[in-house]
């Protein structure tokens, strides 16, 4: 691809590393970017920039957040007992978008995954024990994927909360095996939380 202007070229490939970007599409956006008045382009690059600079993740469940504790866990309306262990920040949203569920939620920031290199200590799992440890929760969902590496995940965890009087159960699997969460339907999506089964119920299943 041969370009006339070298800053257009620069800016193509580095929107060409978003993932799901090739450089047709990349150059489409970056001309788009062009045509807009002057003062667009700077709220995106502003916003951009307070986005890397600003955003933190919560010192409890380690969604994404503006502040030190997010809106979740800091809300008086949300029962703590209830924990739901998500892979990460787009879970959370798709069941947050469903209205279900009044919990809180655990973010891993993964799944364990031997074949990319990913074990249990590269996950948040350490602080979730802690919480079971402390007696913080009640009840822990499993609300991972359905994929063998999610399965694997949920197993790990379940057995490290065996010494702990918690009640853990996953959701229903309305969702197709092999599915991403965060690509269920809401109506779906929020079935499976409010028809969730004792963990130990999936295991035998499987």
């Amino acid at each position: 691809m041969d370009f006339s202007s070298k800053l257009l070229e620069n800016a193509v490939q580095e929107i060409a590393l978003l993932p799901g970007i090739g450089k047709r599409t990349a150059l489409r956006l970056a001309l788009h970017l062009l045509k807009q008045p002057k003062e667009n382009t700077e709220l995106l690059s502003k916003a951009l920039t307070a986005l890397r600079e600003g955003v933190k993740f919560c010192s409890n469940c380690h969604n994404l957040s503006d502040h030190p504790l997010c809106e979740i866990c800091s809300s008086p309306k949300r029962d703590k007992k209830l924990l739901c262990v998500v892979e990460d920040i787009r879970d959370v949203m798709a069941i947050e978008n469903t209205g279900q569920f009044q919990g809180v939620y655990h973010v891993l920031g993964g799944i364990i995954s031997p074949m990319e290199g990913v074990g249990p200590q590269d996950l948040n799992i350490a602080s979730l024990i802690n919480k079971a440890k402390e007696g913080e929760i009640d009840e822990v969902i499993f609300a991972l994927s359905a994929t063998m590496e999610a399965d694997t995940t949920n197993f790990y965890i379940y057995k490290l909360l065996t010494p702990f009087e918690i009640k853990t159960s996953t959701i229903a699997r309305g969702i197709p095996v092999g599915d991403e969460l965060e690509y269920t339907d809401e109506v779906t999506l929020g079935r499976s939380i409010l028809a969730r089964i004792p963990f130990e119920a999936s295991i035998s299943k499987s």
